[in-house]
């Protein structure tokens, strides 16, 4: 899959500007996003690439923030080869080791997860991902049934794997995504993890205990009521891929609706992940 890349350049010194614009591109499915010295640059799928629509959406921001852009085409074969050359090792709350195949080992690390991101999302060093990964650090996974809602590169599968995890479900509607969950999970050893590639309508009725969905906003609130159907009384939720305001609020009204409650979030930057129960 061939995807479309924005260069954004922020003729101004309030770092805000450049959140703004994020929130707003993620709001008409920008899904993945990477900080430059100057501005930001931001990627879509070229399929799901509306200029129009694109152009309307930042009007709204033009008298707020002086900004210019350019569009690229990106390769599936240079894409690649940027991931190799920008993927540095990360390390989560001392205990979470991630590195892709080309890195060494570090085994003093509770948890190392192995992954090959070729073209799908996902590498932890994203805000969103991160803060799942440290509510997961945080939950009894053990003997849990897990879905993992637009998986990307399936770290977050894989994490929940070695925490203990009964069962691991990770789904994408990209079938990049699906073949990279597929190779990440055997890196990793990892024999209990099954993959479909869809959306919710492919999200099976077997009822699970912790759910991970770290999407985008407009998303979420789509598929909030299936969610709902998929996860037991007293199950756990974690969103992920929105702001604080107004998206989090937004996100909250939604799953109440469906007896979901808000326990509580994390922030970094303007990135929120929240864990939500189900009565």
């Amino acid at each position: 899959m061939n995807y479309k890349e924005l260069v954004f350049t922020i003729n101004s010194s309030e770092d805000y500007h450049s959140d703004v614009l994020i929130s707003m591109l993620g709001a008409i499915n920008y899904d993945t996003f990477e900080e430059t010295e100057d501005g930001f640059k931001a990627y879509i799928a070229e399929v799901e690439f509306d200029e129009g629509l694109l152009k309307n959406t930042l009007e709204a921001y033009k008298d707020d923030c002086d900004f210019t852009y350019s569009v690229n085409h990106v390769e599936q074969q240079n894409w690649n080869k940027v991931w190799e050359s920008n993927f540095e090792p990360i390390e989560i709350k001392d205990q979470v080791y991630v590195r892709a195949t080309f890195h060494q080992p570090k085994p003093a690390f509770k948890y190392e997860i192995v992954i090959d991101p070729k073209m799908s999302f996902g590498t932890g060093h994203h805000q969103t991902t991160a803060m799942i990964m440290e509510y997961l650090l945080e939950t009894d996974v053990i003997d849990k049934t897990v879905l993992d809602m637009g998986c990307g590169t399936a770290i977050l599968a894989v994490l929940a794997s070695k925490m203990g995890a009964k069962t691991v479900m990770a789904i994408d509607y990209d079938p990049v995504c699906y073949d990279s969950t597929l190779e990440n999970a055997s890196l990793n050893g990892i024999a209990n993890l099954s993959a479909l590639c869809g959306s919710k309508e492919v999200i099976p009725d077997g009822q699970y205990e912790i759910i991970l969905a770290n999407i985008n906003r407009n998303i979420l609130l789509d598929q909030i009521e299936r969610y709902a159907q998929a996860l037991v009384s007293g199950g756990s939720i974690f969103f992920s891929g929105f702001y604080e305001e107004p998206d989090l609020q937004m996100i909250a009204d939604e799953a109440g609706k469906y007896g979901i409650e808000y326990v509580s979030h994390k922030k970094k930057d303007l990135w929120v992940a929240a864990k939500f129960i189900k009565n």
